[in-house]
């Protein structure tokens, strides 16, 4: 960690303890607390673009989800319970719990994102504002998985088979298939996105085997507890009641199919959003216009 760079300067480093082990955030600036999660395969480190720039009007939180760079890798269970976004978001609440709040804005990307909206749904009494950035809801995901977006998003199937396949077939080239999924999945279809600082902390992260089980784990949940949450949550008419802000890139995993926000009215009927001349990646590929839209939904 020391022989990393700090992309935060001015923000404190925080470690709290959480019911599977310990959650790593970097918390700056003053006001309304503003929760960063990040997605796969990243750490809080994606927000480092835009963080201060939130922090002028907010306490950013940016976490590490359980597994994630920093934050405690627990080994994943028979269930695959531990990874699951109801659990990862047990984690959020703690942390929001810890630092002496109540409620709090959340902006969720990817995997965050998917954390960010099981939370909505489980504990609307929390979460005062979601922006969920280029997913679509993981059940919609596996329920639209033709064979293009199977090519386009092989991973899901990929990760989720039985441990250890996906774990000793990543854990040869590590590095080099983080690289290659990252790449992908920008516009450019290369590494010119990202900061080469901000490379090295996800290189660090995931070469590293428990943070690849991790990883699986998160995916092995996300085709069974968490698309079985989102089933019972469509069947008895959950939906999410805080002001949502839905963004895609325009050259993101989500545009590639229906609408996004005409795929979210399942679960975010009043949702607003719009696309970002972006990738998956829209914090770092556009900061510009995605920390735009962000202030304008959280003013």
């Amino acid at each position: 960690m020391a022989d990393l760079a700090d992309l935060f300067p001015g923000f404190e480093s925080r470690t709290i303890a959480t019911e599977e082990g310990n959650v790593f955030c970097r918390i700056g600036g003053s006001g309304k607390p503003l929760v960063l999660l990040h997605g796969f395969p990243q750490t809080h480190v994606m927000w480092h673009r835009i963080a201060p720039a939130l922090a002028e009007d907010h306490t950013v939180i940016a976490m590490d989800l359980r597994g994630y760079g920093w934050s405690s890798a627990p080994a994943g269970s028979p269930d695959h319970e531990t990874y699951s976004k109801r659990a990862m978001g047990r984690d959020v609440l703690r942390v929001i719990d810890e630092l002496g709040f109540t409620r709090a804005a959340m902006v969720g990307h990817d995997r965050g994102a998917r954390v960010g909206y099981r939370l909505a749904l489980d504990h609307p009494g929390r979460i005062e504002r979601l922006a969920i950035l280029d997913i679509i809801p993981t059940l919609a995901m596996w329920e639209r998985m033709d064979a293009k977006r199977a090519m386009q998003v092989y991973h899901w199937s990929f990760l989720a088979q039985a441990a250890p396949m996906p774990e000793r077939l990543i854990g040869q080239a590590p590095v080099e298939w983080l690289e290659h999924t990252l790449a992908s999945w920008t516009a450019t279809k290369d590494l010119t996105a990202f900061d080469k600082r901000a490379l090295r902390h996800y290189r660090a992260f995931f070469n590293e085997p428990s943070r690849i089980h991790a990883t699986c784990e998160d995916y092995r949940a996300g085709a069974t507890l968490d698309s079985e949450a989102d089933a019972a949550d469509r069947a008895a008419g959950r939906v999410i009641s805080c002001p949502t802000l839905i963004l895609w890139g325009e050259a993101g995993i989500p545009a590639a199919g229906a609408s996004p926000l005409d795929v979210w009215r399942d679960f975010a009927p009043e949702a607003q959003g719009e696309a970002i001349a972006s990738g998956h990646f829209l914090a770092e590929e556009n900061p510009q216009a995605t920390l735009a839209a962000l202030r304008r939904f959280l003013a």
